[in-house]
């Protein structure tokens, strides 16, 4: 999970978004289930901007880009393992956030 502030403007761009997402796949070794969904959600709401999903075949790939203060929030849910330093070199590459404050956590049922 990332929290980041401080994005640049590609967080306003579908297209930008969806290029980072397929990035994303491939680096963290995922294998992606159908296209990514992403939509405009809130307009006019201080939490307004798009949301992304990303199915895997392992879980999910999920974030919330909130165009009126930069920031964003990401999930990487998998239950195959995966590099989170791999994640989050891919977020800095496309959002160059100035904070992000990350937290991974391995889940045992």
């Amino acid at each position: 999970m990332l929290d980041c502030r401080g994005m640049n403007d590609a967080l306003n761009s579908k297209k930008e978004i969806t290029k980072f997402v397929k990035e994303l796949v491939i680096a963290i070794d995922m294998v992606a289930v159908g296209k990514p969904i992403i939509k405009y959600l809130c307009e006019h709401d201080p939490k307004s901007g798009y949301s992304l999903v990303q199915l895997i075949q392992t879980s999910n790939i999920t974030a919330h880009f909130m165009d009126q203060d930069y920031t964003a929030y990401f999930d990487v849910f998998s239950c195959k393992e995966f590099d989170p330093t791999v994640a989050e070199t891919i977020v800095k590459k496309y959002f160059n956030p100035s904070n992000i404050k990350s937290n991974f956590i391995t889940r045992q049922a």
